[in-house]
């Protein structure tokens, strides 16, 4: 548990703590959520049980449709949340209230006639071939940086080049082992949303860069005293303490080097946005993106397809019979 949950916690009743903790644990054990994910259930949680605190509802089983719509309300209106974080803390709402009917604390559930917001689906961000050579070019080594200084830079460029040759999450990059590289195959297996695996290709340029990260950094990174104590955890990237990277410095490192090449607005989605939408504009199939990005549901892959309308016009001239 992070600081600023412990202390979002401390703000509620025992009963409340009682009912976070179990929901919490169901939702690690039973639904297998990744920690990221797990993270953003608790917020969501907490705003909606101090929330009910706040309003008198000391017990979980006075909860009603109207305390939630309420809820939900004040979500927009006082706090100003986009439509899509109203959504997202909708949609914990209704796997607690779920969980509720399925422990019998509730006898009926309250967010069954829960609306979702109208929702304007905004388009990622995505790089053109030419701004991604820019950002792929930009670890280098600080002008001050002293001969024997290990060069995190090289991590720095075998990160980028991985993300965007296999379209990865900022939270998968920290899962990654040196076991799951199998460079023979030139693939990576990788441990997404649901603790699923899949394996995604790498190509030449992720597989060379991560070669000459593993032979000149890790390496000086994982020193004798940090492999005894087993600090790496089998774990591909590491941070200069020799510890497993986590998402948060996997975000700075890609906005850090985005901002030396010039490009604004750049985070690691927009890498994952650009090697899907780079497929489909070569002439990828859409199921196969779905694969390789790891969605369980192709109707979530479908918004990396704003191919450019030039694009789809030169498609249609190509491909159709009357074109």
């Amino acid at each position: 548990m992070t600081s600023a949950e412990a202390r979002r916690v401390e703000q509620l009743s025992e009963p409340m703590r009682t009912l976070r903790r179990g929901f919490m644990i169901f939702l690690r054990v039973e639904c297998g959520l990744l920690a990221s994910t797990l993270e953003a259930y608790g917020r969501d949680l907490d705003a909606l049980l101090l929330d009910l605190q706040e309003g008198g509802v000391d017990r979980i089983e006075d909860l009603t449709p109207k305390r939630l719509i309420d809820h939900v309300r004040m979500l927009g209106r006082d706090r100003a949340y986009s439509p899509a974080t109203v959504s997202r803390h909708i949609a914990t709402i209704k796997v607690l209230c779920k969980w509720l009917c399925a422990t019998g604390r509730l006898p009926d559930n309250p967010a069954d006639h829960l609306d979702q917001p109208a929702k304007w689906k905004r388009l990622p961000g995505v790089m053109t071939p030419g701004q991604m050579r820019r950002l792929l070019s930009a670890p280098c080594p600080a002008p001050n940086a002293k001969p024997d200084a290990i060069p995190l830079w090289k991590r720095d460029r075998a990160i980028l080049e991985l993300m965007y040759a296999s379209g990865l999450r900022a939270s998968e990059v920290g899962h990654i082992g040196l076991s799951d590289l199998m460079e023979k195959i030139g693939v990576v297996r990788v441990l997404g949303k649901g603790e699923k695996h899949r394996l995604v290709p790498m190509g030449k340029p992720a597989m060379d860069a991560m070669d000459e990260y593993v032979r000149d950094c890790r390496s000086r990174l994982v020193t004798a005293e940090r492999a005894a104590e087993r600090r790496d955890r089998g774990k591909l990237f590491l941070t200069k303490s020799g510890r497993p990277i986590e998402r948060v410095r996997v975000w700075q490192i890609v906005t850090r080097w985005a901002k030396a090449a010039g490009l604004k607005d750049v985070h690691p989605h927009t890498l994952r946005h650009s090697f899907a939408t780079h497929l489909l504009m070569g002439g990828a199939d859409l199921r196969i993106v779905q694969s390789l990005l790891g969605h369980a549901d192709i109707t979530t892959t479908q918004i990396y397809t704003h191919v450019d309308r030039t694009q789809l016009t030169k498609v249609i001239k190509t491909m159709h019979p009357r074109g």
